[in-house]
């Protein structure tokens, strides 16, 4: 069995476009910012063995704001800069009732199922509740990284952390 490292992306592998204090994803290419800590911590994680998994929600497809093509074109730039080997990404919106937008671990479970995952020797990364809590229902450890948005988190994760630098150095050390 594999371990892997979920990973939210707009928050963590890249900067979140933070309005009226909660994230929204860029809205193209031009707008895309990964942060100076993340491809040495994603090296580190992949190097240690761990598979790589972005699970991302991206409702704002459903809802007309952004372009399939658009999230596709930002995901092929992240994973030809970064140590990343999978994206998932949920287009639905909360009504749309499917089993992959966070927080049900759709995601999570599909790419462990294809990668022979061990979701309890596994961690989900995010910056937001659904994040963790959709870790915390795929059976892995959740580390929140906290940018102080205004939301509140609906469960506790198993960490907190300020970067992905951090989060790399606490999964490492467990």
């Amino acid at each position: 069995m594999n371990r892997a490292v979920f990973l939210d992306r707009d928050g963590v592998i890249n900067r979140a476009i933070v309005k009226d204090g909660l994230p929204h994803p860029p809205s193209d290419v031009s707008e895309l910012v990964i942060p100076d800590d993340v491809p040495e911590a994603l090296t580190r994680l992949r190097e240690s063995g761990f598979r790589l998994v972005v699970v991302s929600n991206q409702p704002d497809v459903a809802r007309g704001m952004q372009s399939e093509g658009s999230v596709t074109a930002m995901n092929a730039i992240l994973k030809d800069l970064l140590a990343i080997d999978e994206f998932r990404v949920c287009f639905h919106d909360d009504g749309d009732d499917c089993d992959c937008r966070k927080p049900l671990p759709g995601m999570l479970l599909e790419a462990a199922a294809g990668a022979h995952i061990d979701l309890a020797a596994s961690f989900m990364v995010g910056d937001r509740w659904r994040d963790i809590e959709a870790g915390k229902r795929a059976g892995c450890r959740t580390i929140f990284v906290d940018h102080g948005y205004d939301e509140q988190l609906q469960s506790e994760p198993d960490e907190i952390v300020k970067t992905l630098s951090e989060a790399a150095e606490w999964i490492l050390s467990h």
